[in-house]
């Protein structure tokens, strides 16, 4: 987060919570699918230097 000024803009806490509104589709006997990440969500990924999860 201090590499690209995240601190500046979040705290731990609401960068946690602007992550956490990714949803998770589970149906039995199926493979689990994730809810659509919005732009925002994708640059802090990015930002943070991780692939958004599968």
């Amino acid at each position: 987060m201090r590499e690209n000024n995240l601190y500046r803009d979040y705290s731990l806490q609401e960068l946690l919570d602007e992550l956490d509104i990714i949803e998770r589709f589970e149906h039995p006997g199926k493979k689990h699918h994730l809810g659509e990440a919005t732009k925002k969500q994708i640059e802090l990924y990015r930002l943070l230097e991780m692939e958004p999860s599968a």
